[in-house]
């Protein structure tokens, strides 16, 4: 396994990769809003667009760079002379360009291995005279061969690039495949710093991430809440706070500020945050179970992993359910001003649960409240 990167370079593209997924559509000032919010969180690069798109879309890359945002901004373009004209005029100090390597997408677009290398030579050398790093992406990278694979980074290397971005585009690979890909690559390409893409096609951009890194790689490629076309991209909140939250990664990204920006981002592409989203779903700091609530009131990390505040999100709640407990029940009335024992509490658990089982869902704090009134005026009745 390569040496561990002392810092992970997370590079944003919501506003290039992320604005592809079907049905979003950014304004000009939800990208700026994107962007700011990006910035405050303390990415290090954000993929700003592709001027290739046409005339708005080059306006909407020279805003965000006249934000003079703490952050690196970056064009993305193919493996083509005019889009870098083009992003030459959009501001950025960085460009990222796309090649197809595989020998599927190789055949799809008519080209081979050989205008590769020849373009690759021509457009970094003409890239490096007006931008102020260029990195280069190896498109479809886990389907390449792999003596190729080692030729096109060799050549990126030696040509000066900033970085080499490997793409998992159609989201096939697994953590142990992308291990192998990355640290093999770092022996046998040494001194070329690699990105990882990740695409969630089976549910494993996550996982893919955080292994390229303990492979070597020293940067990621993000979208905030995993937006991106079908299943979506490696999201930056759950990964970032799986390297940095824990502690095992040093980066930039202030994880405080991530529910805010997950949620602005959600608004801003009509794509609503699935309550059970990893770090920060609407219910992921929220607990039911008898066993779990009454551990948590011992030690908040009993079953947590971390401190919800961690990520900007409020404290964990307890939800009274068909799993409550009588110690959830004492703390969750104690909330609300009403003090009672333990056997109390326990009498209520049945009448809980069977309005949670009426419900088909959770209670209420204001339906517990109800029971325990209605409980409590029977009993002082017949007293």
């Amino acid at each position: 396994m390569a040496g561990r990167p002392q810092h992970i370079w997370m590079v944003d593209t919501t506003l290039r990769d992320g604005a592809q997924a079907p049905g979003v559509v950014f304004r000009p000032l939800d990208r700026l809003e994107i962007a700011w919010g990006l910035a405050a969180c303390g990415i290090d690069e954000i993929e700003a667009g592709i001027p290739a798109m046409g005339e708005t879309a080059c306006h909407e890359i020279i805003a965000l760079s006249r934000l003079d945002l703490a952050c690196t901004l970056s064009c993305w373009c193919r493996a083509v002379k005019g889009d870098l004209s083009l992003a030459a005029r959009c501001n950025t100090p960085g460009v990222h360009i796309s090649f197809p390597t595989s020998s599927v997408l190789l055949k799809t677009f008519g080209k081979d291995e050989a205008w590769v290398l020849n373009t690759l030579e021509d457009l970094v050398r003409y890239s490096r005279h007006h931008f102020d790093h260029v990195t280069v992406g190896a498109q479809d990278a886990t389907r390449t061969d792999t003596g190729f694979l080692y030729r096109f980074s060799g050549l990126a290397r030696d040509l000066g690039v900033r970085r080499l971005r490997l793409a998992d585009t159609v989201g096939m690979a697994s953590p142990v495949m992308i291990m192998d890909m990355v640290s093999d690559l770092c022996i046998a390409v040494p001194g070329l710093d690699l990105e990882f893409h990740g695409h969630n096609d089976l549910g494993m951009a996550t996982a893919n991430a955080v292994s390229a890194v303990d492979a070597g790689a020293s940067a990621l490629s993000v979208t905030v809440n995993g937006l991106g076309e079908r299943a979506g991209n490696t999201p930056l909140e759950e990964t970032a706070t799986a390297l940095f939250g824990t502690g095992v990664r040093k980066g930039s990204i202030r994880l405080s500020g991530l529910t805010a920006l997950c949620r602005n981002v959600a608004r801003f592409s009509n794509q609503e945050i699935p309550p059970a989203k990893p770090v920060v779903g609407s219910r992921v700091f929220s607990h039911e179970s008898g066993i779990h609530t009454a551990g948590l009131m011992k030690n908040p990390y009993a079953y947590q992993l971390f401190d919800p505040g961690l990520v900007g999100s409020p404290p964990a709640a307890f939800v009274p359910g068909t799993h409550s407990g009588a110690a959830g029940i004492c703390h969750m009335l104690n909330e609300r001003g009403i003090s009672i024992t333990r056997k109390a509490a326990q009498k209520l658990v049945p009448m809980v649960r069977e309005k949670a089982m009426s419900l088909k869902g959770p209670l209420r704090p204001d339906h517990l409240e109800e029971i325990y009134r209605k409980d409590f005026e029977k009993h002082k009745g017949t007293a």
